[in-house]
């Protein structure tokens, strides 16, 4: 089991660090209130091109939308992490707690990677308190997504949270 995949965002630099330590440039970042807005494509993978994410410290989840290659298309609207998120001055810092959710939006909320979350507490990479965390967290979050009626976007605007204006570009 790998320890918790953990990735910094520095809108300072203008640069996302991701989980295996490589630094990508941003081509949109956006600070606000509620944590960061970025856009950028996505290097070194076959199947996805680009992707928005929004990271949200309060509400201890990071929100992607990839935008997939031909032949990879997934049905999910929004993938959330379950994430403890700190800042250092206007750097945040996310820690994944292994947890995950897919939100097809006006249908369903599917919680992933339970496996995963079970294998790290059982091996102790998790403290107790991370762990419970992110159980309370997901529980959390799928209730409240499904109660306004399986949409982000809806639950967000609720708590005074706007995803737009989004930035994707054309197809290369």
């Amino acid at each position: 089991m790998h320890p918790p995949k953990i990735q910094t965002f520095d809108p300072v630099a203008g640069t996302n660090t991701d989980t295996k330590g490589n630094r990508r440039e941003i081509d949109t970042l956006r600070e606000h209130d509620w944590g960061l807005y970025l856009s950028r494509p996505i290097v070194g993978r076959p199947n996805a091109w680009w992707m928005e994410v929004w990271v949200l410290p309060d509400l201890g989840i990071c929100l992607s939308d990839w935008l997939w290659n031909p032949g990879y298309e997934r049905d999910q609207d929004f993938y959330v992490d379950i994430a403890e998120i700190t800042r250092d001055g206007r750097v945040l810092r996310m820690t994944d707690l292994y947890l995950d959710l897919v939100v097809r939006t006006g249908r369903e909320v599917e919680v992933l990677d339970v496996d995963e979350y079970v294998a790290a507490v059982a091996e102790g990479l998790l403290t107790p308190a991370q762990a419970e965390y992110a159980l309370h967290r997901s529980h959390a979050v799928v209730d409240t997504i499904a109660r306004h009626g399986h949409d982000v976007e809806a639950w967000l605007a609720g708590e005074g949270i706007l995803l737009g204006p989004r930035v994707r570009p054309d197809r290369p």
